[in-house]
């Protein structure tokens, strides 16, 4: 692998080194990965599915993300909150996803702090993206070496999300997810999808 951490491949776009050649890795990459979510929903979905990758690779994750999206009601914060024992036993019997009994109970706790959070002020969005004065960090890194696996603000969010009743979500994990969902553009300068991410970026 180069230095700089960037594939080059058939279709003559470098991308970041984590994809690989994998398809399914590919089209995340290129699709989704540092795209800024805005949706509260879908960043419950990201946190709760990256708080199950700990200790494994995003792509077995993503292998099973149909799967996780089935057997969790579609991550729907209102339904996942009220499941009862008998779910997580239902959960803890289902082969599709991971089953780890603390991060199955971790998702039901961390629906009904997200209801409470939509509940009481402006939504789990704004609660995220206000860390960030609602606009993503440009990264600049040129090579694999300058990626951060956690900053000051990733810190912040997981004290805040842990006070607010999350689990699994410590400053490496909140970092993961920054960069997946767009808080932070840490695609490589080089990648092909650094500067499109990068104008999505900007304000309209």
């Amino acid at each position: 692998m180069p230095e700089t951490g960037l594939i080059d491949h058939p279709d003559g776009c470098p991308r970041c080194w984590w994809a690989g050649h994998d398809p399914l890795y590919v089209a995340y990459h290129d699709t989704e990965w540092g795209v800024p979510e805005r949706d509260g929903q879908a960043l419950y979905e990201k946190l709760i599915l990256d708080g199950f990758q700990a200790g494994l690779s995003w792509i077995t994750i993503l292998r099973r993300r149909e799967g996780f999206r089935d057997a969790f009601s579609g991550f729907d914060p209102e339904a996942i909150a009220r499941y009862t024992e008998a779910d997580v036993a239902r959960l803890m019997a289902d082969a599709r996803i991971i089953r780890n009994r603390a991060k199955i109970v971790g998702t039901i706790a961390g629906a009904r702090a997200w209801l409470r959070i939509e509940e009481s002020g402006p939504g789990f969005a704004p609660f995220l993206w206000d860390f960030v004065d609602g606009r993503p960090i440009q990264g600049s890194a040129r090579s694999r070496t300058e990626i951060q696996t956690e900053t000051p603000v990733s810190r912040a969010i997981g004290k805040a999300l842990k006070a607010e009743g999350f689990s699994f979500c410590g400053p490496t994990i909140v970092h993961a997810f920054m960069q997946a969902v767009g808080m932070v553009n840490d695609h490589l300068v080089g990648c092909h999808r650094h500067g499109p991410c990068a104008a999505l970026g900007q304000p309209a």
